[in-house]
């Protein structure tokens, strides 16, 4: 049996619509990570970006224990002497929490062009508000709302 390798004229990229609220961070960054990288579908190619558009709404409404916002700390470094940052998912949260959600997603994704490709095709809004409603044709809005 030959190993199935996906087309370009094989590759459809489609828009989905995931509600949040009331969502743990974790196992929703699992998710649509999963549809990012195309994992749920029969014509999944490692070396191909075969996923499709996500478009996540209501993201402050997400769920976070009181204690994973005091001990998740975010780390950077500028380069420089002392330039060491460290911030604390609380904190960050109440600047921008839709950053939160994004930077869970795009750590499960790899870390390579394909990987940045990927993380392009997510959109992520605080309310329930989107101007993507264009994209989601009536059949996928209400294979959508199902996602819940």
């Amino acid at each position: 049996m030959k190993t199935y390798t996906a087309k370009a004229a094989d590759m459809k990229h489609g828009w989905r619509l995931v509600d949040a609220s009331g969502k743990n961070l974790g196992r929703l960054a699992s998710e649509v990570a999963q549809i990012l990288k195309g994992k749920d579908k029969p014509i999944y190619t490692p070396n191909q970006d075969v996923g499709d558009y996500v478009v996540i709404v209501n993201a402050t409404g997400i769920v976070i224990s009181r204690e994973r916002m005091d001990q998740k700390f975010y780390y950077r470094h500028s380069g420089y002497a002392h330039g060491f940052r460290k911030v604390s998912l609380a904190e960050r949260w109440q600047k921008e929490p839709t950053r939160v959600v994004e930077d869970a997603i795009r750590g499960m994704l790899p870390r390579n062009r394909l990987g940045e490709a990927m993380y392009r095709k997510l959109k992520v809004y605080g309310g329930p508000e989107h101007p993507h409603k264009a994209q989601l044709g009536k059949a996928q809005l209400g294979e959508a709302q199902e996602d819940k």
